[in-house]
């Protein structure tokens, strides 16, 4: 394989650590979240970096301006749901980048473990070929393995066409 870039094994202790503390931040947060549907989801208005200023702005003048404020809207409520959803949205931003760095690792290992993987599922289909002792058994149990797209259940025939 030419360039393998993913080389250094992060060891079973630090996995262990990493979802200890992941389960720990869930704890820590758990009581204070709520879940919403799809469509509520999708009918919220949204506040994001656009219009975190525009509510940071409207909050302060709300509160140095009580005399413009509405007597249906809620001041303090309003701070309470600005605060979380800036404090929230800080934790997300650090979430997310963690998930993609985890994410984008991930599929470099994975996808260096499949490309290694096929390195040799194609020798031992070789080997086998050339009648090796042993190899025949070997491809036989990983031929039943190999991922075969596009081809229909009960479909018969050579693997040669699949090198994912």
């Amino acid at each position: 394989m030419k360039d393998n870039k993913h080389v250094q094994v992060i060891p079973s202790t630090v996995l262990t650590q990493a979802q200890e503390k992941i389960d720990a931040a869930w704890a820590l947060l758990a009581p204070y979240t709520l879940a919403l549907t799809p469509s509520e989801r999708q009918t919220l208005p949204k506040m994001g970096a656009k219009t975190l200023e525009f509510v940071e702005k409207s909050f302060d003048f709300a509160r140095r301006n009580p005399d413009l404020v509405p007597p249906y809207l809620d001041v303090d409520a309003f701070g309470v749901d600005f605060s979380d959803a800036h404090g929230l949205w800080t934790i997300l931003n650090s979430v997310q980048q963690f998930e993609e760095a985890i994410d984008d690792t991930e599929m470099i290992a994975g996808s260096e473990a499949y490309q290694a993987a096929l390195v040799f599922y194609h020798s031992v289909k070789a080997a086998a070929a050339q009648d090796v002792p042993g190899a025949k058994a070997v491809y036989e149990e990983l031929k039943t393995r190999f991922p075969r797209p596009g081809r229909p259940k009960g479909s018969s025939g050579s693997d040669s066409s699949a090198t994912n």
